[in-house]
């Protein structure tokens, strides 16, 4: 249907070899999508292995995983201390995937139960790999213990930047179990935004998303419980409702270990109102213990040539069906100063339109670009003037420049500024 191979099953054991060229050690884990090997090649170096099972899906949602799964394997190679490394992407019968980086020590959650942790360390470290993902216009939207990994020197890692390795992730799809929308995450760590998602049930996926989640996180460590209370599938309700009020037990966190120096940074994580949490990870790196003088380990180097611009400025989608396509603003205005973003959709004609068949993140009429062509400044508009109405627009999700929302007055954009429409992140470059 797609240009691919029928996906035949695969059941690997140990000692068998694996595309011929790596042996299979041991299974490391297994999800609703996927199943993760430790594999070794014949010079003995160890990787990690994640296996898509197209197999065992519906036709109607192998498209939809498949790009996901690709989208995962790109987002391995951002150069980063703090992200796992994708090495190499493959199929198997059909089946789609990804030699990855090793990391001995398991996750956080497992390591964190029999041994002593510094978490001011760890925590800056996932903070740094967060920074790394937000740079590049992409955003985890699973952070938990179990998706943080430890390398043999103990260096924390995020893993798991697509849907296959999980079984505890919540995804309906029509077809998959007749529902037409999709919820990923997992509950316990989701911030309201996503569980309950404002403007008619859709939502922007912001970086304040993974910040949230850190911070129930760092507490779950800190402490040994929940923020929001004792969770199971009677007391759900409840311990959502806590996290959409702020409610959660700060005498706990402050009988914690370095508790002056977590409590006001998961204070200003688990704010409700994402718009008034931390905005970015930048802020939190700075109230850590030596955060000023943390190494990055920034996915890329300081002299980015993206950051230069020398003949003009370009959207490049970093995620997105289409990611990596570009378009070059100046080549489109066709005489005019105005761009307009939208949906694709055939009853509204965009300058640039957006493909999205899984979601209905994205408005027809999302957003306006306009070139004040005495300063050749940039300015990003939500919504679009429709003529028919002789009225502006706004988008449903509106329109985000980094963290900040852009309204139908406009905000200047420049290279290295990410914008978010919906699940849609385009990077301003210049070129």
């Amino acid at each position: 249907m797609y240009g691919y191979a029928v996906p035949e099953r695969c059941d690997f054991h140990c000692g068998d070899i694996f595309d011929g060229k790596y042996r299979i050690e041991r299974q490391l884990g297994e999800g609703s999508f996927g199943t993760v090997y430790k594999v070794s090649d014949p010079n003995g170096n160890e990787y990690a292995a994640k296996l898509l099972k197209l197999w065992a899906v519906v036709p109607e949602v192998s498209k939809n995983l498949r790009d996901r799964f690709t989208m995962e394997f790109e987002t391995g190679r951002i150069r980063s201390d703090n992200l796992v490394h994708s090495h190499s992407y493959g199929e198997i019968k059909g089946n789609p995937y990804i030699i990855m980086e090793f990391c001995p020590n398991g996750d956080l959650r497992h390591y964190a139960s029999s041994h002593n942790v510094d978490y001011v360390r760890v925590g800056k470290q996932v903070l740094c790999g967060l920074r790394d993902l937000h740079g590049c216009g992409k955003v985890h939207r699973d952070l938990k213990p179990e998706n943080v990994l430890l390398r043999r020197d103990n260096t924390a890692v995020l893993t798991d930047f697509g849907i296959s390795g999980d079984r505890n992730k919540r995804m309906t799809e029509r077809g998959w179990i007749g529902k037409p929308q999709q919820i990923f995450g997992t509950y316990p760590y989701m911030p309201p935004e996503q569980v309950n998602p404002p403007r008619g049930g859709q939502a922007t996926v912001l970086p304040t998303t993974d910040i949230f989640s850190f911070g129930v996180m760092m507490y779950e460590l800190l402490v040994g419980d929940l923020p929001f209370g004792e969770l199971n599938e009677n007391t759900l309700h409840t311990y959502l409702a806590n996290g959409k009020t702020g409610k959660w037990d700060r005498n706990a966190l402050r009988r914690a270990d370095k508790s002056d120096v977590w409590l006001p940074i998961i204070e200003g994580c688990l704010i409700p109102n994402f718009k008034e949490r931390f905005q970015t990870t930048e802020e939190i790196i700075r109230m850590l213990p030596g955060g000023s003088d943390a190494d990055s380990g920034y996915a890329e180097p300081a002299h980015r040539s993206f950051m230069n611009v020398r003949n003009g400025i370009l959207l490049r989608v970093m995620q997105g069906e289409e990611y990596g396509k570009v378009y070059c603003l100046d080549r489109l205005l066709h005489g005019n100063r105005i761009l307009t973003i939208g949906r694709m959709d055939e009853s509204v004609r965009n300058s640039i339109p957006v493909r999205e068949t899984s979601s209905a993140y994205v408005s027809r009429r999302h957003c306006t670009l306009e070139l004040d062509q005495s300063t050749g400044q940039w300015f990003i508009r939500d919504g679009q003037w429709v003529p028919d109405n002789g009225a502006w627009k706004p988008s449903l999700n509106g329109t985000y420049v980094n963290s900040a929302e852009a309204d139908e007055y406009g905000m200047p954009i420049k290279p290295g500024d990410i914008i978010s429409i919906g699940d849609v992140k385009l990077r301003v470059e210049g070129y």
